[in-house]
C-alpha cells in the first residue's frame, strides 16, 4: 500500500483512466460550465431552462436560460466583491430553490468550490463539515439564517452568513468586467464541489468533484438516454446531493433542455406535474416508489404520453417493489448504481430493453440488476487482492474512469485505501453476468462497508453509536439496519442500560 501523497496522487489518477504519458485526454471541450451556460443562453435565449414549483408556500418561477444566465452573472459579480477567489469554498444551507442552483453555476464561472449542506442534518455534523470544508462563506434560506449564524460561530474559517436576500435580483444583465477572472479560463481540472458521506467509522469524508467530473457523468448521462433539448427533466430529490445537482440540474443544462425543480416530493402533485409539465424522465429512490405505490393514485385523468420512465437509485431496490410499480402504473423503471465518490451514475438498465428481459435481469438472479457499464467509465468485481473475478463470483464493486473523485479531501489515509489497487474501491459487494451480447449485467449483494442505507440516505452506525452512548443511563448502544417496506432499511439500536437507571425506551 502506498504511504506517500504522491503514490496516492498517482493511483487516483490512474484510477481516473487518463493516460499514463503526454497529455490527459479530456473528452469534454468546454473549459468549465459557466462556458456551457453562455452558449446556451445565447443559442437559445428564451428557451425555459428552469421551472420552480413550491407547492408548500404555493410558490412557482420560470427562468429562461437568458434570464438564469443573468441571475448567474449578477451572482458571479456579487462573489468576488466579497473578495472570493479561484479555489476558495463558500457553503449552501437551503432545501431545493432557484437560488442555490444560481450560486453553483456561479461558482463554476469562477473556479470556486461549493459545500451544499443537507439542512435535515443535525447542527454538529453541518459546523464539522463547515471547518473541514474550509468554507469562508455561508449562503442560507432567509428562513434558515438564524440557524446558519450558529452554525458559524461554531465554525471559525466561515467569516460572513448571508442568505438570499442579500443577493442581488439579476433582473437585468451584468457586465462580467466586473470578475477579476477571465471568461475562458480553464477550470475543468478546477475542485467545483464539495459533498460530504458517511464514513464507517469517525467523522464525514469530503468528497471532491471537479468541474470535469461534472461535465463529463452528465455528458454520459445524455448519451446513455438520449437527451436532446425536447426531454424535460424533472428533480424532486435534493440538490445538496449529486444525483439531484448532476443528474438533473447539469444535465439538462448540458442537453440544452429544460428542468422543472421541486421544492421536494409531494405524492399529491407528483403525477400531476409530471403529465402538466411534460417531463420524460425523473430520477428517483425506491422510497418514493414506495409512497407512490401506497397512494395509489389513478392515473387516468393524466396525460403521461410524453413520460419514458423512472431513473432509480441510492438505494436498495426490492424485487417485489419494482414488479409492484411496473404492474400497477405501466411505466418502466430503470434501476441504476453510482455514487458521490464516482460522481453520479456509472451504469443503469438501458432504455428500450424489452419488459421480459428487464424482468429477467430484475428477478432472475436474486437480486435486481444496476444495469450496464456508461460510457468513460469501467466497472469490474476484484477480490481483496484487486485480482478480477469472474462472472458468478462475488467480490467488491471497483470503478474507475473520467467519474472518479478528485480524492478525499484532507484524507490521505482514506484515499491510499480506497485507491490502493487504482480504481476506486467502492466498498459494496457484488458479482456481474453477461447477456447474450457478452455485455456485463452487474448486481449489489451486500455492503463491505457497514453503512446503513435509510432511503437512499447513507448512515454511519460507529456515529449513531457515539450518540447512545452519550445518553446517561445507557451503558451499551449498537447501531444497527433492519428491512424496511419504505426506505428499503431503517436504523435500530440495541441498548444496555445501566443498572438501576430509569432511561426509557423512547
Amino acid at each position: 500500500m502506498p504511504n506517500d501523497a504522491r503514490s496516492t496522487r498517482e493511483l487516483i489518477r490512474a484510477a481516473h483512466g487518463y493516460a499514463d504519458t503526454g497529455p490527459d485526454v479530456l473528452r469534454v471541450s468546454y473549459h468549465s460550465l459557466g462556458a456551457v451556460l453562455r452558449d446556451r443562453a445565447a443559442a437559445q435565449p428564451d428557451a425555459v431552462f428552469l421551472k420552480y414549483f413550491d407547492d408548500d408556500a404555493g410558490e412557482s418561477a420560470v427562468w429562461s436560460y437568458r434570464q438564469f444566465a443573468q441571475h448567474v452573472d449578477a451572482a458571479a459579480v456579487f462573489l468576488t466583491g466579497l473578495g472570493l477567489q479561484a479555489g476558495d469554498c463558500f457553503a449552501t444551507l437551503s432545501n431545493n430553490h432557484p437560488v442555490p442552483a444560481v450560486l453553483l453555476f456561479a461558482a463554476w464561472k469562477l473556479g470556486l468550490i461549493v459545500a451544499p449542506q443537507n439542512v435535515s442534518e443535525d447542527d454538529a455534523r453541518i459546523a464539522f463539515i463547515l471547518r473541514d470544508a474550509e468554507a469562508k462563506l455561508l449562503i442560507a434560506h432567509p428562513a434558515l439564517r438564524n440557524r446558519a449564524q450558529r452554525l458559524a460561530a461554531d465554525a471559525s474559517q466561515v467569516k460572513q452568513v448571508l442568505s438570499f436576500d442579500d443577493m442581488p435580483s439579476g433582473d437585468t444583465s451584468v457586465s462580467l468586467a466586473a470578475l477579476a477572472t477571465p471568461a475562458e479560463a480553464d477550470y475543468r481540472r478546477q475542485p467545483a464541489l464539495l459533498v460530504y458521506t458517511s464514513g464507517t467509522t469517525g467523522h464525514p469524508k469530503g468528497v471532491l468533484l471537479t468541474q470535469y467530473n461534472l461535465m463529463i457523468n452528465a455528458t454520459g448521462i445524455i448519451a446513455w438516454h438520449g437527451l436532446d433539448a425536447h426531454t424535460r427533466l424533472m428533480c424532486v430529490l435534493p440538490i445538496h446531493h449529486v444525483n439531484g445537482i448532476v443528474v438533473t440540474l447539469i444535465t439538462a443544462l448540458m442537453a440544452g433542455t429544460s428542468l422543472v425543480l421541486n421544492r421536494g416530493f409531494k405524492v399529491s402533485t407528483f403525477w400531476k406535474r409530471l403529465s402538466e409539465e411534460g417531463v420524460a424522465i425523473v430520477s428517483v429512490v425506491p422510497t418514493i416508489l414506495q409512497f407512490l405505490c401506497e397512494a395509489d393514485e389513478d392515473l387516468s385523468a393524466h396525460d403521461l404520453s410524453r413520460f419514458h420512465y423512472f431513473l432509480c437509485g441510492a438505494g436498495t431496490l426490492p424485487v417485489s417493489l419494482v414488479d409492484r410499480f411496473e404492474t400497477r402504473f405501466g411505466v418502466p423503471v430503470l434501476h441504476g448504481y453510482g455514487l458521490s465518490e464516482t460522481t453520479a451514475f456509472t451504469c443503469a438498465m438501458p432504455p428500450g430493453m424489452d419488459v421480459a428481459s428487464r424482468r429477467h435481469l430484475y428477478a432472475h438472479f436474486g437480486y435486481p440488476s444496476i444495469g450496464t457499464v456508461f460510457p468513460h467509465c469501467e466497472m469490474a468485481i476484484h477480490d481483496p487482492d484487486g485480482r478480477d473475478l469472474a462472472r458468478g463470483e462475488r467480490g467488491e464493486i471497483v470503478i474507475r474512469g473520467h467519474y472518479i473523485m478528485d480524492g478525499y479531501f484532507h484524507r490521505p489515509d482514506a484515499n491510499a485505501e480506497t485507491f490502493k489497487h487504482a480504481w476506486f474501491r467502492s466498498g459494496d459487494e457484488g458479482f456481474f453476468e453477461t447477456d447474450e451480447q457478452g455485455r456485463p449485467y452487474y448486481f449489489i449483494t451486500g455492503r463491505l462497508k457497514e453503512l446503513i442505507n435509510r432511503g437512499g440516505v447513507k448512515y454511519s452506525p460507529f456515529e449513531i453509536e457515539e450518540v447512545l452512548l452519550s445518553i446517561p443511563g445507557v451503558s451499551v448502544g449498537l447501531a444497527i439496519a433492519f428491512d424496511n417496506d419504505w426506505y428499503g432499511e431503517e436504523v435500530g439500536a440495541y441498548v444496555v442500560r445501566v443498572a438501576g437507571s430509569a432511561v426509557t425506551e423512547a
